[in-house]
């Protein structure tokens, strides 16, 4: 390839760039959605069917998440996300209607959010597949850091800006803001150019599958067959199911338990979060860090042992200090997984790959929080944030037990190869091709 030809850095790339904006208002979209949605129901129901209705999207998500995959796979993921954004645009203005000239009951609300859930189910593997499309794979692991940036800023921004909008015109100016702001995503997703796949070789499945059904089986096997990204899979998912429960109901009880308020909750929680950004960070500027492998699991094993020492920490400033600490060692951790999966998927297989490392945070972590607020209830906050803690860091030693882990490696950028001789030399007209994908 020519040198005029190679393409920038990823944080210099106009596509990625356009692609990391769109990204981030979908996430400010997201979490003006919820904000309202709850607003919404807490005006008309009490406080139970309010869970109700904030939870009840998650159950089509979970339950089509892998044919999400599918579609995503078959269809091509920028266009699925551009279906996706759109659709969601016309979901939630049509609700902002609705909610605008009348009185919202239970039921719009319940209608809406499964509607929401049905899409999202759609929208997250396509968007995860994404990166690998747009970027050379060398590119991988600083968007994994951009990506998460763009996370953490669109989450964070989600509050302010949905406050804003029910003060002004309450649950409809907040459902229309976050409409808007779908919208706004999608001319900047029809404006990317995707990369073209490898080979047709490389691009077809095994076999031709009959169906979605097939197909989600299809996945699944890849993904429990591959030697890197099953592993990788396994440990996240364990690592998912570990920490989710103590960051989304065990801070809120070690707060009251301690007397530390909403204040103290809240310093706790930015904590995490601000430690996640720098992790985040550090992946976006370095792009690449040695023996990525390795680096994931021994961040794993900081954040689950931070983040389970908490409730341990004799005062609040310690306990901030250890949510930062494992907010730190989880952004770095999370980027590589999802840097070292996305070099390593067959592009035919991205959409469901992306699902499958989806699923189980989106979809079943959240049935651990019942359980951890009964078992903090019954035993305290110190004994389940430590068994918590030690049941993600089960992730680092299926990691540890898988080769291909431990040896794996990001792909290094191409350089240009200089003639033989006094090295100054013209450039060659072409780099030699990158080496496949390790097969499964």
């Amino acid at each position: 390839m020519p040198a005029a030809e190679r393409p920038p850095p990823a944080h210099r790339d106009p596509g990625v760039l356009r692609w990391l904006l769109a990204y981030a208002l979908s996430v400010l979209g997201d979490g003006v959605f919820f904000l309202a949605l709850g607003w919404a129901a807490q005006r008309v129901a009490g406080p139970a069917e309010t869970g109700v209705v904030m939870a009840v999207g998650s159950v089509p998500r979970a339950v089509l998440l892998l044919g999400g995959g599918v579609v995503a796979d078959r269809f091509g993921p920028r266009r699925v996300v551009i279906g996706a954004d759109a659709a969601r645009c016309v979901l939630i203005l049509g609700a902002a209607a609705a909610v605008g000239i009348a009185a919202p009951g239970l039921w719009l609300l319940v209608a809406v959010a499964l509607a929401f859930g049905v899409v999202d189910a759609l929208f997250l593997p396509a968007v995860g597949a994404l990166p690998a499309r747009i970027a050379p794979p060398e590119e991988l692991g600083r968007i994994a850091g951009l990506r998460a940036l763009a996370l953490r800023l669109g989450g964070a921004a989600a509050a302010p800006v949905g406050g804003y909008a029910l003060v002004l015109g309450g649950p409809a100016a907040a459902f229309a803001a976050a409409g808007l702001l779908f919208a706004a995503s999608v001319p900047l997703l029809l404006t990317l150019r995707v990369r073209p796949l490898p080979d047709p070789s490389a691009r077809a499945a095994p076999r031709q599958p009959e169906g979605a059904g097939r197909e989600v089986r299809e996945g699944l096997r890849y993904v429990r067959g591959h030697r890197l990204i099953g592993p990788l899979v396994l440990s996240g998912a364990l690592c998912e199911l570990g920490l989710n429960g103590p960051l989304n109901v065990g801070l809120v009880l070690l707060a009251a338990e301690r007397g530390w308020g909403a204040g103290g909750l809240g310093r706790l929680v930015g904590a995490f979060g601000l430690g996640a950004g720098a992790g985040a960070l550090l992946l976006a500027v370095a792009g690449r860090l040695p023996r990525p492998g390795l680096v994931h699991v021994a961040t794993l094993v900081a954040s689950g042992a931070a983040l389970g020492c908490v409730a341990l920490a004799p005062s609040h400033g310690l306990a901030v200090a250890a949510c930062a600490l494992g907010g730190l060692a989880g952004g770095v951790c999370g980027g590589l997984a999802f840097a070292l999966i996305q070099t390593s998927a067959a592009p035919a297989y991205l959409g469901r790959v992306t699902a499958a490392t989806s699923l189980t945070g989106l979809g079943l972590a959240p049935l651990c929080y019942p359980v951890v607020g009964a078992a903090v209830g019954a035993w305290g906050s110190a004994p389940v944030f430590l068994a918590c803690g030690a049941f993600s860091c089960l992730g680092a030693v299926v990691c540890l037990a898988a080769p291909a882990v431990r040896r794996a490696e990001l792909p290094r950028a191409r350089r240009p190869q200089r003639s033989r001789g006094a090295g100054t030399g013209p450039l060659p007209d072409s780099l030699p091709d990158p080496p496949p994908a390790p097969a499964p």
